[in-house]
């Protein structure tokens, strides 16, 4: 699929975004993984067998999108107003989502909050969000306080040619280079005397507030479309079994797949995750 750079308004500044296939083809909003970018959908996009009108956006502060203004704070609840805003832009009342990780979480968060906006739904590697017991509130609204207020002198890191970046993608991420490449070609920017990550580096920051397990839970229960969720063997510390297992088992009109691979399988593994896919965005 040729997939072309275009820019759509959202209140919360300008949204980055590469898009392709057929115009007049469904239409499909892809979302990255967290400090990830558009460029995660490049491998997986090709291989799927239906003309679709996708368009993969870099989400807020991510890839070459805009960053937040001083003082907010980035949160899967503020990312579903940017994707609304992007579909309004395009002019798209319905779509489906197609979601990797963090952009997995956003996309059931819109799915159940706008359900007559969302018709399909594919989750990749997450399920609703993150949730935790609420006896960890406390502690965790202090750590975020504390993190979001210091002072940090630290300037961003310069590297003087791309292999570094490619090389630490790839060992956090256990990215093939061809992939770590992707990302870290579409996550810096140039300077003078070399590139510095694009990203927005309050997106590291700890978070202020985290839904409990028993919200995610009716989040995901609400979810009204029908509903792929697609899982690496090797299961996350974020969403270990047998949580996501049965935290998939709560849809009301879902399917749940296992495939061999790890976090990033929709790029390292696309073939399989394409085959698991087939025409799913596509049917009404």
């Amino acid at each position: 699929m040729l997939l072309s750079e275009c820019i759509l308004p959202a209140a919360l500044g300008e949204l980055h975004a590469l898009r392709g296939g057929d115009s007049e083809g469904p239409k499909v909003v892809a979302l990255h993984g967290w400090l990830d970018n558009a460029a995660s959908w490049v491998p997986l996009l090709g291989l799927l067998p239906q003309p679709l009108d996708v368009v993969a956006l870099d989400l807020p502060g991510h890839g070459r999108s805009a960053h937040l203004g001083p003082g907010a704070e980035y949160s899967p609840y503020v990312a579903i107003n940017a994707v609304l805003d992007a579909a309004d832009a395009l002019g798209w009342e319905r779509f489906a989502l197609l979601g990797h990780s963090m952009g997995a979480a956003i996309s059931s968060l819109v799915a159940a909050a706008c359900p007559q906006r969302v018709r399909r739904l594919v989750c990749i590697e997450a399920l609703g969000g993150l949730g935790e017991d609420p006896a960890h509130a406390p502690e965790r609204m202090r750590d975020a306080m504390t993190a979001a207020r210091a002072k940090s002198r630290r300037g961003l890191r310069v590297f003087p040619s791309l292999a570094a970046p490619v090389r630490a993608r790839m060992q956090v991420n256990g990215l093939s280079e061809s992939s770590a490449r992707l990302l870290v070609e579409r996550g810096v920017r140039a300077l003078d005397d070399g590139w510095v990550w694009s990203t927005d580096q309050r997106l590291t920051l700890p978070s202020l507030y985290r839904a409990t397990h028993a919200q995610v839970d009716a989040i995901v229960e609400s979810i009204d479309c029908p509903a792929q969720v697609i899982l690496a063997e090797q299961a996350q510390p974020y969403f270990p079994e047998p949580l996501r297992s049965q935290r998939a088992a709560r849809l009301r009109h879902g399917r749940t797949f296992v495939l061999p691979g790890s976090h990033h399988l929709h790029m390292d593994n696309a073939q399989a995750v394409a085959e698991v896919i087939g025409g799913f965005l596509g049917e009404d």
